[in-house]
């Protein structure tokens, strides 16, 4: 009995945890699709697909946290911050999405960018998409 208690409990704090930790996916969908207005890069629905795509990236192991970003991509923040756990967690993204863009934001870049405002700001042009990748066209 104290087993499956114990077990209730660890899920229902995971369960949390997951949900507090994709509070930014959230949190910047709702500030793309409610304070830009008429200035939005997509139609709503794509950010609405891009929220999708961002809570997926936020169970990534690699991923700490992660962002919808104006022009389309998804700016994650990585646990650890080296070539082959990058590689890694762009594999397994471009693998799930492989029309979709993934940008790594910097140490620099989150000391920089105080806000989901400014975060959802940042370009993800300069991030090779997962179709140039794969090799689609």
């Amino acid at each position: 009995m104290k087993r499956l208690t114990f077990v209730a409990i660890f899920l229902v704090l995971a369960g949390n945890a997951a949900w507090a930790e994709g509070e930014n996916c959230r949190r910047s969908r709702e500030y793309l699709l409610g304070s830009l207005g008429g200035d939005l890069t997509l139609p709503p629905q794509a950010y609405n697909d891009l929220f999708k795509i961002c809570t997926a990236a936020m169970i990534m192991p690699n991923v700490r946290d992660a962002y919808v970003l104006k022009d389309g991509g998804i700016a994650v923040v990585a646990k650890q911050d080296s070539v082959s756990a990058t590689a890694a967690t762009l594999s397994r993204f471009c693998d799930a999405y492989p029309r979709a863009t993934l940008r790594f934001l910097t140490r620099k870049e989150l000391l920089l960018a105080k806000s989901v405002a400014s975060i959802v700001q940042i370009s993800s042009t300069t991030s090779t998409s997962c179709k140039k990748i794969k090799g689609l066209s």
